[in-house]
């Protein structure tokens, strides 16, 4: 079955790193708590037990997955990866209230229900009880594994500050430049760091670490290019992100900046319903000056040149890429899905 093996892996790593997760979630206190376990999907609202949903685990399982890939203990790098996934939902909760989505993928977000203060509380504690795994995990490399985690979270919050940023500026007032530039920030740095704790945790050289980190960046980087498709045509596996739904919110994501930079009819076409209200008419034709601009083609040749790039650098960490199978099952798992 295609994908079968990624599947497999990330069924492990929820295996593997929820019991780490939920029981760091329920040390929080009280109210944190309460909120934390709605959002993560263990609790209703109300606090009764929830049917968990399966998170994708994506970054936790590149963490455990790098680790094995250089020679490493994947078990010895597991506060890591439940960190790295903190993070990750620290993002969730602090971009669903920035943004006001009510109900992103299966019920209402933490911040609908809750409250907005709440929702940012949470995720401020879910960064720090991140933080706080690794640097108490005991490990020789928590020291440098924290500080790196630290400054991915600093470049995490520079990049969602450019993206809000773009929001105000006209549709032909961001570059495509700046668009990788902050999709590289928002998206990449953090699939770099998982990558670059799991080479720290099986003891990799300076070298590796930086190569892991550059290979998580570039593959990010190309899911973050297969998302925006998604975003504007949408895709029967990921009901949570409808069609069209970046364009009904006027986003400027990297195929819509590529079709308006291409100076052709349709780029005039898309800057123009850019400017009003987006109905369903609207969208629907937005997705079709988009495509006819060349916005969908750019976007396609554009995430698999960064996969060739992400592979590129994986082999300089593990020149026998036969040692990174499931790596690369994760890296084509991730840019397989296609509008």
């Amino acid at each position: 079955m295609e994908g079968r093996e990624a599947r497999d892996l990330l069924e492990r790593t929820r295996t593997a790193v929820t019991p780490a997760l939920r029981s760091t979630v329920e040390s929080l206190p009280g109210s944190l708590r309460r909120v934390a376990m709605y959002h993560f999907g263990w609790e209703h609202a109300g606090g009764t037990p929830a049917g968990a949903r399966a998170d994708d685990a994506i970054r936790p399982a590149l963490v455990l997955a790098t680790a094995s890939a250089l020679g490493g203990r994947p078990e010895a790098a597991l506060r890591a990866a439940a960190a790295v996934e903190l993070v990750h939902h620290c993002t969730l909760l602090h971009d669903g209230a920035i943004a006001e989505e009510a109900t992103p993928r299966d019920r209402p977000t933490a911040w609908s229900v809750f409250g907005t203060p709440a929702a940012v509380l949470v995720g401020d504690a879910l960064l720090a009880l991140g933080l706080r795994l690794i640097a108490d995990d005991g490990h020789r490399v928590s020291g440098a594994a924290s500080a790196r985690l630290a400054a991915c979270v600093v470049e995490l919050c520079a990049g969602r500050q450019a993206d809000r940023a773009f929001e105000h500026r006209g549709p032909r007032d961001v570059s495509l430049d700046a668009c990788l530039t902050t999709a590289m920030a928002k998206t990449g740095a953090l699939l770099g760091c998982a990558c670059a704790l799991g080479a720290l945790y099986a003891g990799a050289r300076d070298e590796e670490v930086a190569a892991m980190d550059a290979f998580g960046r570039e593959a990010g980087l190309a899911f973050q290019l297969i998302d925006d498709l998604i975003g504007i045509w949408g895709d029967a596996g990921h009901p949570g992100k409808p069609a069209g739904a970046d364009l009904a919110l006027h986003r400027k994501s990297l195929p819509v900046i590529a079709a308006l930079g291409s100076g052709t009819p349709a780029a005039a076409e898309l800057a123009e319903l850019y400017r009003g209200p987006m109905g369903a008419d609207a969208v629907a034709r937005a997705a079709d000056a988009v495509d006819r601009a060349g916005g969908r083609d750019w976007a396609q040749i554009h995430a698999a040149d960064r996969m060739a790039r992400a592979i590129d650098h994986l082999s300089r960490a593990v020149p026998d890429l036969a040692a990174a199978g499931e790596l690369l099952a994760l890296a084509e798992f991730v840019t397989r899905r296609s509008p």
